[in-house]
């Protein structure tokens, strides 16, 4: 049976908490990425842990105390939106518990992937978070590393993209699908999206280099893009900001990628970057 490659987040009442989206491996047809999204209300505990694999939680809004193996509490927050300010994450190795009790509402991304390496959990700042504005014109966009390839975990890559309004997103299209290091690895990837306004939208097209496939997605707020093999650039609709968390792991800790040979050359020709990025203003 053809797996999903569009997924949508449920609709919870107000003030309630539950998962929103919670997409296994085995429903993503795939080995390595399991994604969740939860709404906890404020005065509520949260509580996870991992066995025989590593997980990092971010904050997508609201805010509270955070717990490590029951050490003392660490506030982690507020996040009022994703657009507003930079993400508060907790990353668990193998064999850690984690508690989170909301002070505000608030809703966690719980990104997991498998390992079994013995490593120190982490709680990730803004400020530790990294800065980058990549492309230029209206294929700029601003890159905000959670957990790159340099910090110290096993699989699992993250980082989160604000796209302006009308702007190209993951161009000239990329693809990760081959292990043929160091030019490209192969790694599953999820696009989980949010939106500047309930009513704005944006479209993802995926498609192969040998014309084999080719599908243009509509996405809104709260969707999810499995990103199993293939080009895949994204592009924002007129009038609305656009994010996007994306989670990588394969069996290489690297993000190489291969560029659409047709479209390649527009890196070397970028013109000036867009003044409204960045989107998101970076940590004093």
């Amino acid at each position: 049976m053809a797996k999903k490659t569009l997924l949508k987040s449920r609709t919870l009442p107000p003030g309630s908490g539950g998962v929103l989206i919670d997409v296994t491996a085995r429903k993503a047809g795939w080995e390595f990425i399991r994604f969740a999204v939860r709404r906890i209300p404020p005065g509520k505990t949260w509580r996870a842990r991992t066995r025989g694999e590593e997980c990092c939680l971010v904050l997508l809004r609201g805010g509270g105390d955070v717990s490590i193996d029951g050490g003392p509490s660490t506030p982690i927050g507020p996040r009022h939106d994703v657009f507003e300010s930079y993400p508060h994450a907790v990353y668990l190795p193998d064999g850690h518990r984690v508690s989170f009790r909301a002070t505000d509402a608030s809703e966690i991304a719980e990104c997991r992937a498998p390992s079994n390496k013995r490593l120190e959990p982490r709680i990730v700042r803004p400020e530790d978070c990294g800065y980058e504005i990549r492309g230029g014109g209206n294929a700029t966009r601003q890159i905000v590393d959670i957990l790159p390839p340099a910090f110290p975990a096993d699989r699992l890559l993250m980082c989160e993209v604000f796209t302006p309004a009308g702007n190209w997103s993951s161009f000239p299209p990329h693809k990760h699908d081959i292990d043929n290091p160091p030019a490209e690895v192969d790694l599953e990837e999820v696009y989980y999206y949010r939106m500047r306004a309930p009513e704005a939208f944006g479209f993802q097209r995926l498609y192969t280099g040998d014309g084999s496939r080719d599908t243009t997605l509509t996405v809104t707020g709260g969707d999810v893009v499995l990103v199993r093999d293939g080009y895949h650039p994204f592009v924002a609709a007129h009038g609305f900001d656009a994010y996007y968390l994306n989670v990588l792991a394969g069996t290489r800790r690297s993000m190489a990628a291969s560029d659409d040979p047709r479209y390649a050359a527009l890196r070397a020709s970028w013109p000036p970057p867009d003044p409204r990025v960045p989107v998101v203003p970076r940590p004093a």
